[in-house]
């Protein structure tokens, strides 16, 4: 199973459908991000990871 294919399985159950995804890829082309928004992704960060964003982005979707 992919990304894409674990996506399309937590948005399509009820119970896991709010649950919000942020990609972590190393596809950083305008066309990855715009396919994994569209696959039900919330948001999308690339690599090299920042690790410093990627906690202030996980605190903005928890709401702390």
């Amino acid at each position: 199973m992919d990304g894409f294919e674990a996506i399309s399985i937590l948005k399509a159950d009820p119970v896991t459908e709010s649950i919000p995804i942020i990609a972590l890829t190393a596809f950083a082309m305008q066309e990855d991000r715009e396919k994994c928004i569209e696959a039900g992704c919330n948001d999308y960060i690339t690599k090299p990871l920042d690790t410093r964003a990627f906690v202030t982005k996980v605190k903005e979707y928890l709401g702390k």
